[in-house]
């Protein structure tokens, strides 16, 4: 075992080298997946689930976005980097888009007027708008890297959890552990590709770090929204407001089945690091061992 981050992980010695960035065909079956999907543990299972309602739009967003940049970078890897990048993303969204349908629709949790919500978000406020000059469009186009750079730092630093959570202790139904491990893996293979669009555009140590901090706040405040608005609608739990669900938060994050907040909150601070890179969120070769031998991936090989 390896220390990374203050916890143990399962050390990979093999140096993978460069890696080229490729999407790759997944194949779930959720109809044996129940909606507490780690047992005995509803509000982590349904935490998790939350995730589901964000990421098809967010994951498009990502797709739009650095659609737009790739023309404007002229480093040939790193245009190479994007296109992998996109790829994997555009995968990501179809996949967890599937899941509102195929699991939590099928559990009578209807996820659409949170969808809506999330397209409203993602289309509307964080989106490409029409500015009066082309200076003013490529700042807008920038403070959108900037928001992208932040988020897929938290993405990178879940996805490591992911990978190291003994969520098998917890009898965590393995379906839905391999789309956040297929996913999490992903996430930390592709985990400097953002930062480094970040800075090929410019984004200082000043914005980059302004953008960690409201994208910090708005996962916190979208996640626990998500998680109250499938609590309501699971017809095996009462409703519980906002103080309620914190608490067995807290609690979920104790036993270890969701990451602590105190890790979050550290791993939302090494951003911070003038000298930060994305380079020491996760490790590279234990993402792509996982991604072999990922059933869903071997299943659409």
């Amino acid at each position: 075992m390896a220390l990374r981050n203050g916890k143990k992980v399962e050390a990979i010695d093999v140096d993978p080298g460069d890696v080229t960035l490729q999407a790759r065909n997944v194949k779930f079956d959720w109809s044996r997946t129940p909606l507490h999907w780690i047992p005995g543990e509803p509000i982590a299972s349904h935490t998790l689930s939350a995730i589901n309602l964000i990421l098809p739009e967010g994951e498009r967003w990502f797709c739009a976005t650095f659609t737009e940049a790739l023309p404007l970078i002229n480093d040939d890897r790193l245009r190479a980097d994007v296109r992998g990048f996109i790829g994997q993303e555009a995968m990501h969204a179809e996949t967890h888009n599937v899941v509102l349908y195929e699991f939590l629709d099928a559990h009578d949790v209807d996820p659409r007027p949170f969808v809506l919500q999330s397209e409203f978000l993602m289309r509307k406020v964080l989106g490409r708008r029409e500015m009066g000059s082309a200076r003013a469009q490529r700042q807008q186009l920038v403070e959108r890297l900037a928001f992208i750079g932040a988020i897929e730092h938290m993405t990178a630093f879940l996805g490591d959890w992911i990978l190291n959570a003994r969520l098998e202790d917890f009898d965590a139904d393995p379906s839905m552990t391999d789309l956040y491990r297929w996913h999490g893996a992903e996430e930390v293979e592709h985990r400097n590709v953002a930062h480094d669009v970040a800075m090929h555009f410019g984004v200082g140590y000043f914005r980059r770090n302004l953008a960690m901090l409201v994208s910090y706040l708005a996962f916190l405040v979208v996640m626990t929204r998500g998680l109250k608005f499938i609590v309501h609608a699971d017809p095996t739990m009462r409703d519980r407001g906002y103080f309620s669900l914190w608490i067995g938060l807290f609690a979920a994050m104790r036993r270890g089945s969701l990451p602590g907040l105190s890790s979050l909150f550290r791993g939302a601070l090494r951003y911070l690091n003038p000298r930060y890179s994305p380079q020491a969120e996760g490790d590279t070769a234990q993402a792509i061992a996982y991604l072999a031998k990922s059933p869903a991936a071997r299943a659409a090989a």
